[in-house]
């Protein structure tokens, strides 16, 4: 798992490369014609996701989600990096943790209907993670000058 790790920090430090990015803070939040949400709204549901499904879920961080928040809630660029950078640190401690054998166990919540381990829905988590980074990346570009 530590490899996953690995590869989840190297994709949340691109979301935060992506974030500063911006020319403007209240770009980071402007929702373009045809998108449905902002990019600071997707980076704030990526930490949310991550730090309850992975911290709070299997590293029993504690953390609490508020997932309307984080699609209608408006944050300085500054809490959204904090965020990120915490959201590393809980990636990276609770992945490291887990054995192979921690990995074939089923998932402690029923996510999609069904039963699947714990190994198959991180790589879902992280499919996710890159899917709403992609979204992002076209959001940044689109509304930069």
């Amino acid at each position: 798992m530590k490899s996953l790790a690995a590869v989840f920090i190297k994709d949340l430090n691109k979301l935060k490369e992506e974030v500063i990015s911006y020319d403007s803070e209240d770009l980071l939040f402007k929702k373009a014609e045809g998108i449905t949400n902002s990019g600071g709204n997707l980076a704030m549901h990526l930490t949310g996701n991550l730090r309850h499904f992975i911290g709070s879920v299997l590293g029993q961080s504690g953390y609490v989600r508020n997932r309307d928040e984080e699609f209608n809630g408006m944050f300085s660029r500054e809490k959204i990096v904090a965020d990120i950078e915490e959201t590393k640190e809980v990636v990276l401690k609770t992945l490291s943790s887990l054995t192979e054998t921690d990995a074939e166990k089923i998932y402690p919540l029923n996510v999609f209907g069904s039963e699947m381990t714990t190994q198959y829905f991180i790589y879902h988590l992280l499919g996710h993670l890159n899917y709403h980074l992609g979204q992002v990346n076209y959001h940044r570009r689109l509304l930069n000058n």
